[in-house]
């Protein structure tokens, strides 16, 4: 049956599947894991030959939230750039408008594609991005991103996004409201959503059994390449394995770009790229 609540109308079995929120726990041990790991350290990984990278944050998280795999992104010999978000509670529909121009400044700066990077809510984004912009996008990489249905997510989550939304439809700046679901503002953003990717442009979905935020299921995209680690949810952004989907990934779309790096050697430890 389809859950006529959901703006896309996607079939949504899973949705009373306990989603276990304490395994949000294992955050610092996935920290402290990926310091310890030689990926951390650009050990082979392969020269991202400047490619440009958008990242763009979760529900509630702003840009700091990706710091990290900022840094590292750097220093593998990639360009990052941030999405320009304090805490991702806007309007959808304006919300990728923004990104969209932000996407434009990247690519005119840069004279070639970049690759989107997107955690949790920001993952929606990334894809809409793919979808509506192939021109600009090489490829997108969500974590823990519930594409098939946003709300497939722990009911304490859930009660912060209709926290959001009320705060949103009663007037407060900043923040999308319960329009947004269903109203012309993000029409064309869920129409997005729910379409297949772009023809010519990477998707990858990482997505753990054991995300304790978001149901594993509804990252499953039929579009995506479906990459599977072990991680927390919040800890997609610190995890060694997550790291290791996102740098076979970024790889992947520059030979789909027709851009690899020059020589194919792995990134030299301390290389370092500017963050806009």
């Amino acid at each position: 049956m389809a859950d006529q609540g959901h703006p896309a109308g996607i079939p949504l079995p899973w949705r009373r599947a306990r989603i276990p929120l304490w395994r949000e726990a294992r955050l610092g041990a996935e920290a402290l894991a990926l310091l310890r790991d030689p990926i951390y350290r650009g050990r082979g990984v392969e020269d991202g030959g400047c490619q440009p990278v958008l990242l763009i944050p979760g529900f509630l998280a702003g840009d700091g939230s990706l710091g990290v795999m900022t840094d590292w992104l750097r220093r593998t010999g990639h360009w990052t750039y941030r999405a320009g978000m304090r805490f991702n509670v806007g309007c959808s529909g304006r919300g990728v408008e923004r990104l969209e121009e932000r996407l434009e400044w990247i690519v005119e700066r840069r004279g070639r594609k970049a690759a989107v990077i997107g955690q949790s809510r920001g993952g929606s984004f990334a894809k809409v991005l793919g979808q509506r912009r192939p021109d600009l996008v090489s490829g997108v990489v969500t974590l823990g991103t519930p594409q098939l249905d946003p709300l497939a997510v722990h009911p304490l989550v859930r009660l912060n996004v209709m926290a959001v939304g009320l705060l949103g439809s009663l007037g407060a700046p900043g923040l999308f409201t319960h329009r947004c679901l269903n109203g012309e503002c993000c029409a064309d953003f869920w129409r997005c959503c729910a379409a297949p990717m772009s023809s010519g442009v990477g998707f990858v979905s990482v997505y753990s059994r054991s995300d304790g935020i978001v149901d594993w299921h509804s990252c499953l995209d039929p579009s995506a390449d479906l990459v599977e680690i072990d991680a927390s949810h919040v800890g997609m952004a610190v995890n060694p394995e997550g790291y290791r989907a996102v740098a076979e990934a970024l790889a992947g779309f520059r030979l789909l770009e027709g851009s690899p790096a020059a020589d194919g050697r792995p990134a030299v430890d301390g290389r370092a790229r500017r963050a806009a």
